[in-house]
C-alpha cells in the first residue's frame, strides 16, 4: 500500500488568508510565506501545501512567456493567468502584480486597472512597484477598497533606469531613501511591502521601523516573510538563477529527460504498449471483417 503524500498542517481546514491574517502573523512574530503562481495546478498545489500568499507575478513574462524582462507583459495576460490561479487556490491570499504602464500614467488609470484584478482576475489585492512616486496611486487604490502591496529596492520594471538587475540600497543615501520610501508607502495605506535585493541589515531595519508586513526576496531573514519565483524554486527556469534563490528541485532536467525518453519509446515502438491500447472483441472484429468483405 502506498504512503499518502504529506499534507501541511497549516493547510488542514484552514480559513481564508486575508491582509488581517498577515498583520496578526507579524504581531505574533510568525513568518509569512509567499510564492508566485501563474496556473491552476501550481496554485492548487501551493494552496494545499499551506502557503500564506500567492503572487501572480509579472515574472510570468520571463518564466512562462519567454520575454527577456518583465516589461512586455500586458494587463490582459496578467488577468488571464490571475483567473487560472484563482480557480486553483481557495485559501491563500491572492495578489495580482500590476504590469508595466498599467499604473504609471495616471492615478485614475492605476485605480481602474487595480479594480480589474479584483473584479475580473479574482485577486484579493494588487502589487505595484515604486516608493514615494507611487504614494498618490496607493492612496487612490486603497481608498477604493483595494489592498495594495508595495515593492521597493530592485524594481524589475525599472531595470532600464537602474542599469540592469542590480542590488539597491548599498550606499548611505540610497539606503536612507529606501527607509523613507517604506514609511511613505505605509502612510499611503499599503498593507505590505516587498523588499527586493537590498542589504539584509537594511531590510531588517525597515521591517522594525514600519508596522506593515515586509516580504523579502534577496533581502535576508530579517523580513516578516519571504517570496520567491516558483520556477526558480523548482528549477524550471533554465536561463539564469539569481544569487538569492534556493533551488528545491531541478524539474527542467527531469522534464527534458522525460521528453527524451518519450521520443525514444515512440520511435522504437515501445510506446504505446498493449496496456496502453484499446481492444475490440474478436466476435465484433470478425463481424466488421465480414461487413467489409
Amino acid at each position: 500500500m502506498s504512503t499518502p503524500a504529506p499534507v501541511s498542517l497549516s493547510a488542514t481546514a484552514r480559513k481564508k488568508v486575508t491582509t488581517l491574517t498577515l498583520r496578526q502573523k507579524k504581531e505574533r512574530g510568525e513568518i509569512i510565506t509567499m510564492l508566485t503562481a501563474y496556473d491552476y495546478p501550481t496554485a492548487m498545489a501551493m494552496d494545499k501545501a499551506g502557503v500564506d500568499a500567492i503572487l501572480v507575478g509579472d515574472s510570468l513574462a520571463m518564466v512562462v512567456l519567454g520575454y527577456e524582462n518583465t516589461l512586455p507583459v500586458t494587463m490582459e495576460e496578467m488577468l488571464h493567468h490571475s483567473r487560472a490561479v484563482a480557480r486553483g487556490a481557495k485559501t491563500s491570499l491572492l495578489v495580482g502584480d500590476m504590469p508595466f504602464m498599467s499604473y504609471q500614467v495616471s492615478v485614475e488609470e492605476a485605480t481602474r486597472n487595480a479594480g480589474r484584478f479584483l473584479q475580473q482576475g479574482g485577486m484579493d489585492a494588487v502589487k505595484l512597484e515604486g516608493g514615494r512616486e507611487r504614494a498618490d496611486a496607493v492612496r487612490s487604490i486603497t481608498s477604493a477598497g483595494i489592498p495594495v502591496m508595495g515593492h521597493i529596492g530592485l524594481t524589475p520594471q525599472s531595470i532600464n533606469q537602474l542599469g540592469g538587475f542590480r542590488a539597491q540600497g548599498k550606499t548611505t543615501i540610497a539606503a536612507k531613501r529606501l527607509v523613507e520610501d517604506a514609511l511613505i508607502l505605509e502612510e499611503a495605506g499599503a498593507f505590505s511591502i516587498v523588499l527586493e535585493s537590498v542589504p539584509a541589515r537594511l531590510a531588517e531595519l525597515i521591517s522594525k521601523k514600519i508596522s506593515i508586513r515586509t516580504i523579502g526576496i534577496g533581502a535576508g531573514v530579517g523580513c516578516d516573510g519571504q517570496v520567491l519565483v516558483t520556477h526558480d524554486v523548482l528549477g524550471l527556469f533554465d536561463r539564469f538563477t539569481p544569487k538569492f534563490v534556493k533551488k528545491y528541485a531541478n524539474f527542467h532536467n527531469e522534464m527534458q529527460k522525460a521528453f527524451a525518453d518519450y521520443i525514444e519509446d515512440v520511435e522504437t515502438k515501445r510506446f504505446p504498449a498493449q496496456e496502453h491500447t484499446v481492444e475490440i472483441d474478436d466476435k465484433e472484429w470478425e463481424g466488421l471483417m465480414s461487413e467489409l468483405n
